[in-house]
């Protein structure tokens, strides 16, 4: 017997700007690049000008929607002046994505930095708040009715950890404390993004989409309670702090973290990237979400799987958590898989495969659709399972 989900269900794809587009140089990751601390994007999919092709693909998927991201450093790429060029792209990209009849879910801010932005000392500045709610103002403006889904910021507290606590990413600061002290910067520019994003266009919807970890405890440490402190570290915090300005959540999934040993007999697979392969943890993350009384949206739930042995697998049996979710309440109105496309992923470069589309990188980006992706365009054209 199919499992059905709710009419209106919205099926997509993700990908974000700066892992797709190519062209990118005035970012702080194309400069991390020049000085050989991360792997160069160069032209990487070249979806900045095969956009529409992509689209196709999106299309004979049967997808009814697609997750873009908006690349800063080209809208503004010195500090106050806008470039009109860049910004009518964005509008036909949007405008492409509509006219296959597929809902336009656009993220604000994905990782990637203007140079002019991290000079003056990024999300540290004083004024970086405002900075960003004006660039997001002038973002929604210009795409006008085209657009109502937005999310201000993509994973707020990975860019942090990655970035200003492990050191792994630009700028590469190595400081704990800013676990503590940076989720309010962000907090703050996310607030100051929807306020004046939705005193002036009122149709929009807003969120942030946060990367949420599954946290289990399994024997002598479920005493302590750690996982319920680290989910609302990680979480819960975050999700607080902005209830009253959110209009839904955005949620990407990728895997749990297991305090103590679960003395399974069957281990789970893995991803190239080594993350467990568990379809059960999403669920799990869908359930945490229940008490903010917000639609909710998959943004991203994927896996890195270049020879495509578990994705089909992976995505179906995922999708039975997300079906039993909304039986129990969540009110989870759309999943987008990442991602459309294999893309640059950050300090890995371009060997982690995490597409429904394969890319041959050696040969003009060639575009081959993985079978994998067959099998979620037929769950995505049903509409069921």
């Amino acid at each position: 017997m199919s499992k059905k989900f709710p009419d209106g269900f919205l099926w997509g794809a993700s990908t974000a700007s700066y892992q797709v587009e190519g062209g990118i140089e005035n970012n702080d990751w194309a400069q991390a690049a020049r000085e050989g601390q991360v792997p160069p994007a160069g032209i990487a999919c070249d979806h900045y000008n095969r956009y529409e092709e992509d689209f196709d693909i999106a299309q004979s998927l049967h997808l009814s929607s697609q997750r873009i991201a908006i690349e800063w450093a080209r809208i503004e790429p010195e500090e106050g002046v806008f470039d009109e060029k860049e910004l009518q792209h964005y509008k036909k990209v949007v405008q492409a994505i509509r006219a296959r009849g597929m809902e336009p879910f656009v993220t604000l801010w994905h990782f990637t930095l203007p140079l002019w932005f991290v000079k003056k000392g990024g999300f540290t500045h004083r004024e970086a708040p405002e900075t960003f709610a004006r660039y997001c103002a002038r973002v929604v403006e210009h795409l006008g009715e085209d657009v109502t889904f937005y999310s201000t910021m993509n994973e707020p507290m990975v860019w942090i950890g990655n970035g200003h606590v492990s050191g792994i990413w630009p700028p590469f600061k190595k400081n704990i404390l800013n676990f503590f002290t940076l989720p309010n910067r962000l907090i703050l520019a996310h607030k100051n993004a929807y306020k004046i994003i939705k005193n002036n266009f009122s149709h929009t919807k807003i969120g942030v989409t946060k990367n949420n970890i599954v946290f289990q405890e399994f024997g002598f440490h479920k005493v302590f309670k750690i996982d319920v402190l680290l989910e609302w570290f990680w979480d819960g915090r975050f999700h607080s702090a902005i209830k009253n300005h959110q209009d839904f959540i955005g949620i990407n999934h990728y895997f749990r973290v297991v305090l103590g040993s679960t003395h399974s007999k069957k281990e789970c697979p893995r991803s190239d990237f080594g993350w467990e392969l568990n379809p059960r943890t999403l669920y799990a993350a869908l359930m945490e979400l229940k008490k903010y009384n917000v639609p909710v949206y998959v943004m991203e739930h994927g896996l890195a799987d270049r020879n495509d042995t578990h994705r089909a697998w992976f995505i179906t049996e995922s999708l039975q958590g997300v079906h039993q979710a909304i039986q129990e309440g969540v009110d989870v109105r759309g999943y987008s898989h990442w991602s459309l496309l294999d893309n640059y992923e950050w300090a890995e470069g371009f060997t982690m495969r995490f597409g429904l589309t394969a890319i041959d990188y050696e040969h003009n980006q060639k575009r081959t659709l993985r079978e994998s992706a067959k099998v979620y365009a037929k769950i995505c054209k049903e509409n069921a399972l």
